[in-house]
């Protein structure tokens, strides 16, 4: 197997990232969920970079020309899901905020009505 420049630097990059999801882990940064889904999605990405006529043998009973465009389709929706998780957690943040917010205006309010 010949590796070309291209998968050498992408697996560089793809290494580098795992190693970053272990030491989140270790630091507390990162959940063991999150770690194991991290380390999935790196793990394949060098695994696809490293051996890509494998993509191939999931195109065919899809229907799907292309090796590439499997991997293409699964990282948008990938994306998608992802994106819509964060908009999720942001929704979630922001009404906490507006309910701290709230009470810590009542809060002042109830002490300035008593002095």
């Amino acid at each position: 197997m010949s590796v070309t420049l291209t998968q050498f630097v992408l697996s560089i990059f793809l290494f580098f990232a795992l190693s970053r999801t272990f030491l989140r882990l270790r630091s507390g940064e990162l959940s063991l969920i999150g770690f194991f889904f991290w380390s999935a999605i790196f793990s394949l990405a060098i695994i696809i970079v490293l051996f890509p006529e494998l993509t191939s043998f999931v195109a065919s009973p899809l229907g799907i020309g292309r090796g590439a465009d499997v991997v293409v389709y699964v990282s948008i929706a990938l994306l998608f899901y992802l994106v819509f998780r964060l908009y999720i957690f942001l929704e979630d943040i922001r009404h906490e905020i507006t309910k701290l917010v709230q009470q810590i205006a009542l809060q002042n309010d109830t002490k300035k009505s008593k002095k």
